[in-house]
């Protein structure tokens, strides 16, 4: 077995055991994304981000859904956007990235919209986060601009 390979499998194993088997681990979640899910936060990031969205969605200091995020995102909030990967089909959301770099605004995809909307203290799954800033959990917010700000852009 070659070294991804191991590695690959050694972090299913791990995040089985330590899930309980129930929950899909991150390598599983990253083979359902869509082909425009660039850039792909890590599995570290993305756990970042879940708590950041969680501590804004405590504060009431989210916007979550397609329709919402986009109508403030014309009228000039600044934020962090977190797009689901595994969102289909591709047109519901594919034209918001375009806005967030035309707007200069950070963003970034993680591969499971169930994880996404549950960790915004929704039953639903969700597409699209913008996370606003908020002094309750700044620090926190902080750290996730600059990780998403350093991602990698799509050509």
């Amino acid at each position: 077995m070659t070294k991804m390979k191991k590695k690959v499998s050694s972090e299913l194993d791990e995040s089985m055991s330590a899930s309980g088997g129930n929950e899909k681990s991150y390598v599983e979640l990253v083979a359902n994304i869509n082909p425009i899910a660039q850039p792909l936060a890590s599995r570290k990031l993305s756990k970042k981000l879940y708590k950041c969205v969680k501590k804004a969605a405590k504060v009431k200091n989210i916007r979550r859904g397609v329709k919402e995020v986009q109508k403030f995102l014309n009228k000039g909030e600044k934020g962090i956007v977190v797009l689901a990967g595994d969102t289909l089909p591709i047109d519901v959301y594919c034209h918001l990235p375009v806005m967030c770099e035309d707007r200069s605004l950070p963003y970034a995809y993680i591969p499971s919209k169930v994880d996404l909307g549950s960790s915004a203290g929704s039953k639903r799954p969700t597409c699209v986060i913008l996370i606003k800033p908020h002094q309750e959990y700044q620090e926190a917010y902080d750290e996730c601009l600059e990780e998403v700000s350093n991602l990698p852009k799509p050509l």
